[in-house]
């Protein structure tokens, strides 16, 4: 910055090399046709809008893709969860924090409302969509 010339008025958001990474490049983008659990979670206060898709196999989630509208912030998180989440049993999944994702992340700017960290609540409702689904076949046989 010159010398003489003042800082910008109100908040900066810094975003880290890793987050832009991950919103520039974010992983596991697309969409399941055959997923065993689906989530579409909305933001109305914000506009962000998510949607995912798991594929388990033997309890392990073995695939895992989203589509994502929304700010810088909410892609790379919703990327990095997908990421945390893949490879992982369904009950590891489950214990994914949005605090595990901003530290994965290296820390990710503070952001008004919840939009920021949509991929964890479209994960934790694709892994109940899934179980449902799996304790009505139970319930079949």
């Amino acid at each position: 910055m010159e010398l003489g010339k003042e800082l910008p008025h109100g908040p900066v958001l810094f975003y880290n090399e890793l987050v832009i990474d991950h919103c520039t490049n974010p992983r596991n983008v697309g969409e399941i046709a055959d997923a065993d659990g689906y989530a579409h979670i909305c933001d109305p206060s914000c506009g962000d809008n998510m949607k995912l898709w798991i594929k388990v196999t033997s309890g392990i989630i073995a695939d895992i893709k989203f589509l994502s509208s929304g700010c810088a912030g909410a892609l790379a998180t919703s990327s990095m969860t997908t990421v945390l989440a893949k490879g992982k049993t369904v009950e590891e999944a489950k214990r994914i924090t949005d605090a595990d994702v901003i530290l994965a992340l290296e820390g990710v700017p503070g952001h008004p409302g919840n939009c920021v960290l949509s991929g964890t609540a479209a994960l934790l409702e694709a892994i109940r969509d899934y179980e449902r689904k799996n304790d009505r076949k139970g319930k079949s046989a």
